[in-house]
């Protein structure tokens, strides 16, 4: 007769160490809480994605994107995400986490808001290959990150002197106009941001030790998200320079 339900199966058997055998549940509950964890980072990333996505869509069909771009409202649009950025990256220690969150959806918006642009300059077809080029080189990027044990710490020190170089090349090719440097550009931030999204898959792999259980997760979460969404809006848009044919 089967024995399903004899209590004696919860026991360990014999010879077996309790201390062993608690380690492995502790592991395996630690395990469980990560890929939650990491979970609830995706699925806020992903989401605010899919709002830009559709506000930018809109926007741009309305008409409305096509006047007040060419105002000086734009340079409004343009530089609201970042300072929602800057909102959250300085008073993340003051805020509640559902401050954070209200924030986060705010930069949603207002990124979409800003991306609508690309509608106006892009056509449909090579925005969308963009877009799944993007998605497929961050999921297998942020895959690495995840799996690797490899440290990328050094990696990503490397990656954001890169970001720091790129933001001052882009600000000299806008007051110096340089053919071959605006042409390097989009390369080399399809490569910086390939290396920031693996790292900051593994750093906020390895910020879950320090978060779990705390008030920090939920917070650690909206955090992570927006590190995600940057890495990966930020590909799609030297992509679709590459990749992009204009109207």
């Amino acid at each position: 007769m089967a024995n399903w339900n004899d209590p004696q199966l919860d026991r360990p058997g014999f010879g077996a160490s309790p201390s062993l055998n608690g380690a492995a549940i502790g592991r395996a509950t630690y395990d469980q809480g990560l890929r939650r964890h990491m979970l609830s980072i995706y699925n806020y990333m992903a989401s605010g994605v899919l709002l830009s996505g559709v506000v930018a869509l809109l926007f741009a069909s309305s008409g409305l994107a096509l006047q007040i771009m060419v105002t000086p409202l734009r340079w409004v649009i343009a530089l609201a995400p970042l300072a929602f950025v800057f909102a959250m990256s300085f008073g993340v220690n003051r805020m509640k986490t559902s401050t954070l969150q209200a924030l986060f959806w705010g930069f949603s918006v207002a990124m979409g808001l800003s991306l609508s642009a690309i509608f106006l300059v892009y056509t449909g077809p090579s925005i969308a290959t963009a877009f799944f080029a993007a998605a497929a080189s961050f999921a297998g990027l942020s895959l690495v990150g995840y799996t690797t044990k490899k440290s990328l710490s050094g990696l990503g020190t490397f990656m954001t002197m890169g970001l720091i170089g790129l933001l001052v090349a882009m600000v000299i090719n806008m007051i110096w106009p340089m053919p071959g440097l605006a042409a390097a550009i989009p390369f080399l931030g399809v490569l910086i941001f390939a290396g920031l999204t693996a790292w900051d898959t593994q750093r906020l792999k390895n910020e879950y030790e320090y978060v779990q259980g705390t008030e920090l997760a939920g917070k650690a979460v909206v955090m992570g998200a927006l590190s995600l969404y940057l890495d990966f809006i930020n590909m799609f848009q030297f992509l679709l320079s590459i990749l992009g044919d204009r109207r």
